[in-house]
């Protein structure tokens, strides 16, 4: 089987800087290159054309190209051919896009087209209240209703998009998993009373529900800190910096003990989960994120948001806490009890780590996507 990926990110030193939706797909295609399957995948939208190898995975760079008008389209077009061309040459069996921006759309192939939802532009714009740009719209519905096969990677995700949408198809869910041999427990100290948020910072992650947050917490554990790793962000909303709407809403205290480090190396992050105390992820939208189960895997003690897809990777109570952004106070509660409680850490961590083994780690998702590709391929 040869399985190929069209993607506008991928983590690799020698492509541009990548997220989350990079993140799973190269898990994924690890798994799959560890199961003997041959993986391509076509990174686009990049500063320069490269064609190498990285962990058995093909790696196809595919710079961007201007055009006097209709760039949308016609890039489209010409990442077709290009990956046309080595589906003759190479014997590729099966292309798997996201569905972000409709990267797709009007592409058409020899060999079946799937779509993985890991969150559009329109699932997250109705996450956010926010009406999205009606070109978005056009290419995203475009490329899901040509694709061949949708699989989401939570059921949630699938529901909510066949509804912004109006979508009729039948949609498999198989959730994001991660390699439970690289993110496991580190023999690192631990830094009494920190708290750890990582990712983009960003309105719809629940950044700015955090410095609530947090200005509660300081009130009540004095030698609390929280450290912030991630990228500023543009706020859709105030149109200005999200870390400066954040730094705004702190106490005078709260700002004392905040730390934000811009840009971390990814191979550094491991080593600032194991070191913090409890993980704090608030987000208002995801689809199924890499950063819940890189915390959980890593045996930390985990609260995050309670909306849609939490339901699905947390147990409540057991791995973390699941809560209301929104409902500051509780929410603040929440990280405080866990603050005071090395033992219940420790519990949720371990708790936590179990559950992603049974259901998120590599081995079992990919044997579930790989029974996925036979069927659409046999069909």
């Amino acid at each position: 089987m040869h399985i190929a990926f069209l993607t506008p990110e991928f983590p690799d030193s020698n492509l541009s800087r990548s997220g989350g939706l990079g993140t799973s797909i190269k898990n994924l295609a690890r798994g799959l290159v560890a199961q003997g399957v041959t993986v391509t995948v076509f990174v686009v939208g990049q500063q320069e054309d490269s064609n190498f190898k990285s962990e058995d995975i093909h790696i196809i760079s595919v710079a961007t190209k201007n055009h006097m008008a209709f760039k949308w389209y016609l890039e489209r077009k010409r990442y077709q051919k290009i990956i046309q061309k080595h589906i003759d040459k190479e014997g590729i069996d099966l292309i798997e896009a996201p569905d972000w921006t409709g990267i797709s759309a009007f592409m058409k192939f020899t060999v079946p087209l799937i779509i993985r939802l890991h969150g559009s532009d329109g699932y997250f714009c109705h996450l956010d209240s926010r009406k999205q740009k009606r070109k978005h719209q056009f290419l995203e519905k475009r490329a899901l209703k040509g694709a061949d096969a949708i699989v989401s990677v939570s059921k949630f995700t699938a529901d909510l998009t066949k509804q912004i949408f109006g979508l009729n198809k039948t949609i498999a869910t198989i959730p994001n998993g991660i390699n439970t041999d690289d993110f496991k427990p580190l023999d690192i100290a631990i830094n009494q009373g920190q708290l750890l948020y990582f990712g983009t910072l960003i309105r719809k992650k629940g950044v700015l529900e955090l410095a609530e947050i947090f200005n509660r917490v300081v009130e009540r554990v004095p030698h609390c800190t929280l450290l912030l790793i991630g990228k500023d962000a543009n706020d859709v909303f105030e149109n200005t910096s999200t870390v400066s709407l954040f730094m705004a809403l702190l106490s005078e205290e709260a700002k004392q003990r905040m730390i934000h480090l811009d840009e971390v190396p990814y191979a550094e992050i491991k080593a600032h989960i194991a070191s913090s105390q409890v993980v704090v992820l608030p987000s208002f939208a995801e689809a199924f994120p890499m950063t819940w189960l890189e915390t959980l895997a890593m045996e930390k003690a985990l609260v995050s948001s309670n909306i849609g897809w939490a339901k699905e990777l947390m147990v409540d109570g057991v791995t973390g806490f699941t809560v209301d952004p929104k409902d500051h106070e509780l929410y603040a509660e929440n990280i405080i009890g866990l603050l005071n409680d090395s033992d219940k850490c420790v519990e949720f961590g371990k708790a936590g780590r179990e559950h992603v083994i049974n259901h998120f780690s590599t081995s079992i998702i990919v044997k579930k996507n790989m029974a996925l590709y036979n069927t659409i391929i046999k069909k």
